[in-house]
């Protein structure tokens, strides 16, 4: 039985997408019982209870276009009973006989488990026989835009440290629940401009892991921020890519500009290489067997990590350093990073 689940949910097969959905966010019903007067709609019901009745998407205004991703659109949109902004994911639909997309399946079934203050909040599911709305919270913007729009940002040592906390917050919960986020990049993570707060988005590459760790696919995460261990073909890999990504971005956001812009797997993998050292059984046991390791990769010696970041401080450096170590396994935890020196000065519990 266990394995006829697993089947229908990797497989995304047309009948499982459509069983799914209606476990997950059962329908509406059309009317209220007989027993009840339709006088009993009054306007002190939450909110929840008051939307069970409303006709789908005619509760909710599209304003713009505010971006698209690999399975749909983003609108900004008004919600119309509370007159809320709201973002508006309009699921992708290839054809009508398809049903709904396993990857969107998956992305809604974490996001209904995913309650924390730095993770997107799932609002509601619009589900008709052609389409799929999922609406979420709405934030001002996203790193990306606010690094591009902010060059200031390399200034702000604080609000770094900030926003990276809040990331590792955000990865340290999704990894306690067993997911792997596996997309983490700048625009993937949501900016409320007015307190700083910052939320992790789109979870459609994401993905439980469980004991033994599964198989998982080769191509996830943006080139840029993508691990190291994946780069090489690893086919069993975990929460570690996650903070690799992290990684990452924490000096993006020091250099205000990638740290690895690669424009293939192998001149990503050479990029990652030229600063941290070509791996050898010595640094990184096992890195030889891994399928796409090459023994003729070039010989490159690490460099100082201090001076690929210079503006960062020393604890900031040591963070980084065990954020992108390249063996996997010594690589520090969501949860170790957290409790870093580097946030001491914070007064924050993670």
């Amino acid at each position: 039985r266990e394995r006829e689940r697993a089947r229908a949910w990797e497989g995304g097969a047309k009948k499982g997408s459509k069983q799914l959905l209606p476990l997950l966010f059962p329908p509406p019903p059309q009317s209220l019982p007989d027993f009840l007067p339709q006088r009993s709609r009054n306007p002190s019901s939450s909110r929840r209870s008051r939307r069970r009745y409303l006709d789908g998407m005619d509760q909710y205004e599209k304003v713009e276009k505010i971006g698209e991703g690999t399975y749909g659109v983003v609108y900004k949109a008004r919600d119309r009973l509370t007159n809320e902004t709201i973002a508006l994911k309009k699921i992708r639909l290839e054809q009508e006989d398809e049903g709904v997309p396993s990857t969107a399946i998956r992305e809604i079934s974490l996001l209904k488990e995913m309650q924390h203050s730095n993770i997107v909040r799932l609002q509601d599911v619009v589900h008709s026989e052609k389409r799929l709305y999922l609406v979420f919270e709405y934030l001002d913007l996203d790193l990306k835009k606010h690094m591009d729009s902010c060059p200031d940002l390399a200034k702000s040592p604080q609000l770094i440290k900030t926003f990276l906390y809040q990331i590792l917050r955000g990865i340290a919960y999704c990894h306690s629940h067993r997911v792997l986020h596996r997309d983490l990049k700048p625009q993937n993570l949501l900016i409320d401009r007015r307190t700083n707060a910052l939320k992790l988005a789109d979870f459609g590459l994401a993905r439980a892991f469980g004991i033994p760790v599964r198989t998982f696919t080769h191509e996830v995460v943006t080139l840029w921020y993508r691990a190291p261990e994946i780069l090489l073909g690893s086919r069993h890999y975990s929460t570690p890519v996650d903070v690799w990504s992290v990684g990452c971005i924490f000096a993006e956001m020091v250099n205000q500009r990638p740290l690895f812009p690669g424009d293939s797997e192998i001149d990503e993998l050479f990029k990652i290489f030229r600063v941290l050292g070509t791996p050898n059984e010595g640094t990184w046991p096992g890195v030889t067997s891994l399928p796409d390791f090459k023994a003729a990769f070039p010989k490159w010696p690490p460099k100082d990590l201090a001076t690929v970041v210079p503006t960062l401080e020393p604890a900031g450096v040591d963070l980084l350093s065990k954020m992108l170590c390249l063996e996997p396994r010594r690589r520090i935890t969501a949860r170790g990073a957290l409790e870093h020196e580097y946030f001491k000065d914070l007064g924050l519990v993670p």
